[in-house]
């Protein structure tokens, strides 16, 4: 009796054919049925390094005003406004957080018969509501401060251009106004921590604000 040992070879290269591709597919449904429900990952936001905070006088000559403020920030004045240069009772000052992105803007003028103190009132309220559009809730806070000086401070929340505005004054004579900025998108969930922090320090500067 004669066997065909090529045609049996063949079969079998046939039959081992089949046997490694059943076990592949077998193997492809158990690796994919091990991943389970697909979780998206969790929106991050890239990681901030505050500045030791610390603080010191600012007590500038030409103002009427002095303050503590943060040694991490810098002090710049405009001297005009749209090309017009201010005049010497009015006094635009920018205190710059680099490290932060962030900027305070604060606008001095005398309390006198051409801006009385109920219009600068006024004008402060009305720039603040500005931003109730984009602002989830807004606050209106008095500030406390032991040198004879009152003011409310706005607290905005949510996704608006300025989350904190304020204005001081003596009733009398001077009158300043402050809006802070920061210098990208605005973001309540990814500029929660860096507002906390500069808001802490601003606290600073209206607790220990004085008249000159």
């Amino acid at each position: 009796m004669k066997f065909n040992i090529k045609n049996q070879s063949s079969k079998s290269k046939v039959q081992t054919m089949h046997f490694l591709s059943l076990i592949f597919i077998l193997c492809s449904l158990l690796l994919s049925s091990c991943h389970g429900d697909y979780v998206p990952k969790q929106k991050a936001y890239p990681r901030v390094f505050f500045p030791e905070r610390k603080y010191e006088l600012y007590d500038p000559r030409e103002y009427p005003f002095k303050f503590e403020k943060p040694v991490y920030t810098v002090v710049s004045r405009d001297t005009t406004y749209f090309s017009q240069r201010l005049r010497d009772d009015q006094c635009w000052l920018n205190v710059y957080f680099p490290s932060l992105n962030g900027v305070i803007n604060l606008t001095y003028k005398d309390i006198d018969k051409n801006m009385s103190l109920e219009r600068l009132i006024e004008d402060a309220h009305k720039l603040a509501f500005k931003h109730t559009k984009k602002a989830n809730y807004i606050d209106e806070i008095k500030i406390p401060n032991e040198h004879g000086v009152g003011g409310i401070l706005y607290d905005l929340g949510g996704d608006a251009a300025s989350n904190v505005q304020f204005f001081l004054t003596d009733s009398n004579k001077h009158f300043i106004r402050g809006a802070l900025y920061f210098y990208n998108q605005p973001n309540a969930d990814s500029m929660a921590p860096v507002l906390d922090f500069v808001k802490a320090d601003m606290r600073q500067m209206l607790k220990t604000f004085e008249w000159k």
